[in-house]
């Protein structure tokens, strides 16, 4: 929600939004062919409520999502993870097991949020760690399960894992070196061997109990630094057809490239955030008239775009002077557009 500044009333503020969009409008779409009238098109739009517990989300699609249009929240990951001093957000992202218990909730709750939320329209698509375990030594988690360095038991072992050995440690250091992105550790993450078949097996385990429940897709995690080979194996075993999305930060120069990963389902495309950012920022809305594949963009029909993520308000996604809550009206139109804008 967009709040008026101090000392300008509500019907000021929203003459301006109303003004601005309208300006937005005729600078970007003027001179653009009628479209006839026809039916609604397939809810497309979803929305990450990052860090949201399972009730309150259950809530957001009953009273708003739902009837709003929305067609899919993505939530944070529900898997069992570790407990860091602090609590930051990031210890979502370092499983300790594949029960679906998280500060956002137990499986109970996980379950009825699911339910309640597909009874008005709208999907989950679940953020899916499925690359590493976690890089805390040893620990308790959050629903109780012991662990140590690559020792979580009942689940993994010493063997479950790559120890690359690389710079004297296991970390990666050179992302020019294919190899070394996907089997060394990602900022100490303990790196899951994803070719190994009974690694496989219980990622495929974890990911069909979702599926079970309800869990309509998946965000996956980290996909740049697991093969897309690799990737293509998972997904094939998993039950139904589920919506896979893939992290895949390629902003060029690297090896590794996203156009690899399309064979598996879609891919997040950061540069699209990059790219509308410094457009706004700049305030020559009239050149994204040619706004898409024109720009270096990957394929529409293959990309996932957002103006602003979890990783990359943070600094983390590949950079970039990124258009964020904190940056106003601005970052209000660049919805907008992106919301409008056939992406071509």
């Amino acid at each position: 929600m967009h709040l008026p500044r101090k000392g300008r009333s509500p019907l000021t503020a929203v003459s301006t939004v109303i003004g601005l969009l309208c300006w937005l409008w005729w600078t970007v779409f003027a001179g653009m062919p009628p479209v006839m009238a026809q039916e609604l098109p397939p809810r497309t739009v979803s929305v990450h409520l990052f860090e949201w517990k399972w009730p309150d989300i259950a809530q957001e699609c009953e009273q708003f999502l739902g009837p709003t249009g929305f067609a899919a929240v993505q939530v944070s990951p529900p898997n069992e993870h570790a407990i860091i001093d602090g609590f930051p957000w990031y210890e979502r992202y370092q499983p300790v097991s594949y029960k679906l218990e998280s500060r956002s909730g137990t499986r109970t709750e996980f379950v009825d949020m699911v339910n309640r939320c597909k009874a008005v329209g709208v999907d989950i698509y679940v953020d899916a760690i499925i690359n590493h375990m976690s890089a805390v030594g040893t620990g308790i988690g959050i629903a109780q399960s012991p662990f140590k360095p690559y020792d979580y038991p009942g689940l993994y072992g010493f063997d479950d894992f790559h120890h690359c050995g690389r710079h004297g440690d296991n970390d990666i250091e050179d992302y020019r070196d294919r190899q070394e992105v996907q089997t060394c550790e990602l900022v100490g993450l303990a790196d899951l061997d994803t070719h190994s078949p009974q690694v496989q097996h219980k990622i495929v385990a974890y990911l069909n109990d979702l599926i079970d429940q309800g869990v309509a897709g998946f965000r996956l995690d980290a996909s740049k630094h697991i093969s897309a080979e690799d990737i293509h194996e998972i997904v094939q075993q998993l039950n139904g057809h589920s919506y896979i999305y893939q992290e895949v930060i390629d902003q060029g120069g690297e090896p590794i490239q996203a156009s690899e990963y399309f064979q598996n389902g879609d891919v997040t495309e950061f540069k699209y955030s990059v790219k509308l950012s410094e457009t706004f920022f700049q305030g020559k809305l009239a050149s994204l008239k040619t706004f898409g594949e024109a720009w270096d963009l990957m394929p529409s029909d293959s990309a996932i775009v957002f103006v602003d993520n979890h990783d990359n308000q943070r600094g983390h996604g590949g950079g970039g002077h990124i258009l964020t809550h904190k940056d106003g009206i601005l970052y209000d139109l660049a919805n907008v557009f992106m919301l409008a804008w056939p992406y071509v």
